[in-house]
């Protein structure tokens, strides 16, 4: 991937620029601990789904006596 010298002496200095600072970062560069990729509800309706499916499987093997 190539990029300019410009861009790169600006990415540079940021870096170098929050190393000397040494914990002081601003809060846009800090990672946040509690910030969850998705809620709670679409995480319930993904475990019901997955959950709902091999109790399906499971149910439907057994009523076959196990020829599926």
């Amino acid at each position: 991937m190539t990029t300019s010298k410009r861009l790169a002496e600006r990415k540079n200095a940021r870096f170098q620029k929050n190393v000397t600072r040494r914990g002081s970062v601003p809060e846009s560069s800090a990672k946040k601990g509690s910030d969850y990729p998705v809620g709670p509800i679409l995480l319930g309706f993904f475990v019901f789904v997955v959950l709902g499916s091999s109790l399906f499987q499971i149910i439907r093997t057994a009523t076959s006596r196990g020829m599926a």
